[in-house]
C-alpha cells in the first residue's frame, strides 16, 4: 500500500546540509501495523510527516495505493491526504473551544457529507470509544487519556485507509498509554494500516512488524 523508493530529506545549515532520511526504501502492506523505532533526533517524525504529506521537501518515490505522491502537485497531495490518512499526534491537537463532539465533527466538515451522516459518524465513534458522557465537554474537562481516546476518534471519522501515529502514548501514564495501545491493535484486527513512531519498546513490540531508524537510516528490526 505504501512504497518509498531511496526517500532522503535534509536541511541547509550554514556549512552546507543536514540529513534526516537517507535513502530510505520502505514498504507497508495493507491492513500492517509497522512501529518505527530510534533515538530522538534519528528521523522517526521526519518520516512519518513525509508519509503524511505535511513535508513536501524530500527526494526519491512515493507510492501510496500505487498513485506516485512524488510527482502529484500539491493539490492532488492534499486530496490524497484528506481520503486516505488520519493523523494521531502526541499532545492531541483539540481545539479547546469546541466540545467533543464538535471536534470529532471537524474533519467531516471539510467533506461534502451530509449533517445526517456527519452526525451518525460521530454517534458511532462516542459510542464505540464509550465516551458518550464526554460528548459535551470541553478538552480541558478530560484526563489526558480521554483527550487521547478523542484524538484517536478523530482521526478514524473520515474512515481512512492508513493511521498515522507520532508517539501517541508519550504524554500519557502507563494505564492510559496501554488503552490507547489496546485501541490501535484492535483497530489493526479489522483491518486499518497503522504506522506508528514510538520509543517505547514494549509499544513497539505490539505493531506486526518493526523498523529502526538512526541518524536517517533505516533497516528492519
Amino acid at each position: 500500500m505504501i512504497r518509498l523508493q531511496n526517500v532522503e530529506r535534509s536541511y541547509p545549515i550554514n556549512s552546507g546540509r543536514v540529513w534526516v532520511l537517507r535513502q530510505v526504501n520502505l514498504h507497508v502492506r495493507e491492513g500492517e501495523f509497522l512501529s518505527i523505532t530510534g533515538p530522538s533526533g534519528s528521523g522517526k517524525s521526519s518520516l512519518l510527516n513525509v508519509l503524511g504529506m505535511m513535508d513536501s521537501e524530500w527526494q526519491g518515490e512515493y507510492f501510496l495505493d500505487g498513485k506516485p505522491v512524488h510527482s502529484a502537485n500539491a493539490k492532488q497531495r492534499q486530496q490524497l491526504q484528506r481520503d486516505a490518512i488520519g493523523f494521531v499526534f502526541q499532545h492531541y491537537h483539540l481545539i479547546g473551544d469546541l466540545t467533543v463532539a464538535e471536534n470529532l465533527e471537524l474533519p467531516l466538515t471539510y467533506r461534502d457529507i451530509s449533517t445526517a451522516e456527519r452526525r451518525a459518524r460521530v454517534a458511532d465513534l462516542l459510542a464505540r470509544f464509550q465516551i458518550v458522557a464526554k460528548k459535551d465537554l470541553l478538552p480541558n474537562q478530560l484526563s489526558g487519556g480521554q483527550q487521547q481516546l478523542v484524538a484517536v476518534a478523530r482521526a478514524l471519522i473520515t474512515r481512512p485507509r492508513v493511521v498515522l501515529a507520532d508517539e501517541p502514548t508519550g504524554a500519557l501514564h502507563s494505564d492510559q498509554a496501554m488503552l490507547i495501545m489496546r485501541t490501535l491493535q484492535q483497530l489493526h484486527a479489522e483491518g486499518t494500516t497503522i504506522v506508528q513512531v514510538t520509543h517505547n519498546p514494549e509499544y513497539a513490540g505490539m505493531g506486526s512488524r518493526r523498523v529502526s531508524l538512526f541518524d536517517g537510516w533505516l533497516k528492519e528490526a
